[in-house]
């Protein structure tokens, strides 16, 4: 466990499902003083899963890890589990935990325990957008250790003496074939937006995104994995 230093500890979480639900991992890392460079991470399997639990997961593993008293910085590519613990959840606990739909909150459980853990201590969320040309390296090591929790199902980490998870085989080619890097992120940037703005639309009808929150006719509503929802609510198979 993290001890207490007088400064604050940078870190990241991630988790990963390929199925959604599928087989899951999560990880969470610490890095240096300057937020760059992993020194200490872990991450494990949770067999068949979706997304938005491995993701609540990794937090609730790094909060866990890291002792209350030591001030936090958070980074996580998930809107769905940063605004459900900061956002959502103090509606939740007025209705007790529940949606305002009057459903029973989604992955209560996880949720509950993450509250528990927040109580107290000083910890800032910070949102970092993923599978980003020169991203997070805190947010892209966990990625790639939680993916590949996924598909080996071993917890690894540098307790373990792990080497570094790789790199998927699409980074590995997005190197190999970038070009001079400032006509590379317009590319990239161009193409985010393109892929972005084909999954959206405006909602003809009022419904109910899988969060539990409504959505009016007109709004912004994006595919999600089992059915139409908020745009930040999607997450990615």
């Amino acid at each position: 466990m993290i001890e207490p230093m007088g400064e604050r500890v940078i870190a990241a979480c991630d988790g990963a499902s390929k199925g959604n639900p599928g087989p899951a991992g999560w990880a969470w890392v610490i890095g240096d003083g300057t937020g760059t460079t992993p020194t200490e991470w872990e991450a494990g399997p949770l067999g068949t899963a979706t997304n938005n639990v491995a993701e609540l997961t990794a937090l609730e593993r790094l909060l866990t890890f890291v002792a209350p008293d030591v001030p936090l910085e958070i980074r996580m590519d998930s809107q769905y589990a940063m605004k459900a613990v900061t956002t959502w959840l103090p509606g939740w606990k007025r209705k007790g935990w529940k949606t305002a739909a009057g459903k029973p909150v989604a992955n209560q459980e996880l949720v509950v325990r993450i509250d528990e853990l927040l109580d107290g201590r000083s910890v800032e969320f910070r949102y970092v957008p993923a599978h980003q040309v020169d991203g997070d390296p805190l947010n892209d090591f966990a990625d790639r250790a939680a993916s590949q929790a996924a598909v080996v199902q071993e917890a690894a980490g540098s307790e373990h003496g792990s080497p570094e998870p790789p790199k998927s085989a699409a980074a590995k080619k997005t190197a190999k074939s970038a070009g001079p890097p400032r006509k590379r992120a317009a590319s990239s940037s161009a193409s985010s937006s393109s892929s972005s703005s084909s999954r959206t639309l405006k909602a003809k009808f009022p419904g109910r995104c899988r969060c539990g929150r409504s959505y009016a006719a007109g709004e912004t509503i994006a595919k999600n994995a089992d059915g139409w929802g908020h745009p930040e609510c999607r997450t990615e198979a």
